[in-house]
């Protein structure tokens, strides 16, 4: 992938950063920050940068996290208006310290989104929130248009590259939202090369869809230092292909398949094709609005109202 830089991306560089949010982007090092933040789309990290779980391929710090912000959903709300965003990503770090796992933080800021954006489309990229079913139930009574949690890797390699987390917990919380709100479409994803084999990945594709899932995205984990877990294998383009191949076949609406996929990558597309639209049904984007070469203009008081 090309080094990030370009004009688009140090103004929303510039703005996340005068904003005090955080972004999976820049904390999981993505591979695709540089093409996706000079299109203005980002994917905000809500409850800060620490996570309370330690996963093998994940390059988001561990450690006791920083008190819960309130006033963040509000100014993620405003720099997703400052921006003029049609489809926006929210996702945040595991908070196993906090009663709800910080849904109500993605609540609130769903709704803030709606109050300032209204036809806005918000998929939320949400943990587990350790199966609590009162956690989940916020999240999807404040109506994000998609429902994603990734599932990560085959049952056989859970323990390995994610022991925190559960295979089946994660199948359950689908199942649960598939109940309480069958409106929302339901979305996962996970990662190739922790020694998986093909068969596993056709199990693994059968018990999401079994359990809802519409939307799936699979893509190559890469090693994000020397700390982390090794690569086993890099899959080939073909063998991306025959995976997309035999989700469609299994029933899901759409795959996204690739080395360089992740669950927030192309977003808007994938959701929209699920929905069974082609890409130039989605309507041209809203126009970028400037970001004012005056830094001191991007403050907290000037985007409380709309930028004139």
């Amino acid at each position: 992938m090309p080094f990030p830089a370009g004009e688009h991306y140090q103004d929303l560089k510039t703005l996340v950063a005068d904003l005090q949010l955080h972004t999976v982007c820049e904390a999981a090092r993505c591979p695709n920050i540089g093409e996706c933040w000079n299109q203005r789309t980002a994917t905000f990290m809500l409850l800060g940068n620490v996570c309370t779980r330690a996963c093998g391929f994940c390059n988001i710090a561990t450690g006791r996290p920083e008190p819960v912000d309130a006033g963040e959903p509000e100014r993620v709300a405003r720099a997703i208006a400052y921006l003029k965003l049609q489809y926006a990503v929210l996702t945040s770090v595991n908070r196993d310290d906090l009663p709800d796992g910080g849904a109500h933080i993605f609540a609130a800021t769903l709704r803030a989104i709606h109050d300032r954006l209204p036809d806005c489309r918000v998929e939320v990229l949400i943990p587990d929130f350790k199966g609590d079913p009162d956690a989940l139930a916020a999240v999807l009574a404040a109506a994000p248009a998609v429902l994603n949690h990734n599932v990560e890797t085959v049952r056989r390699l859970g323990a390995v590259v994610h022991p925190q987390a559960k295979y089946d917990r994660t199948l359950e919380l689908f199942r649960r939202a598939a109940r309480l709100a069958p409106e929302i479409p339901l979305k996962s994803g996970y990662m190739v090369g922790h020694g998986e084999t093909f068969d596993e990945c056709v199990e693994l594709m059968q018990d999401l869809c079994a359990a809802g899932v519409r939307i799936l995205t699979v893509g190559q984990y890469l090693r994000p230092s020397q700390q982390h877990l090794p690569v086993e294998r890099y899959w080939t383009p073909a063998e991306f292909a025959d995976l997309r191949e035999r989700g469609l076949a299994i029933g899901f609406d759409h795959v996204e398949a690739g080395a360089l996929v992740r669950s927030s990558y192309h977003a808007r597309e994938q959701e929209a094709a699920a929905h069974g639209q082609a890409p130039h049904e989605l309507g041209a984007p809203r126009p970028l609005r400037a970001i004012p070469a005056d830094r001191s203009l991007i403050t907290l008081p000037v985007l409380q109202d709309e930028p004139s």
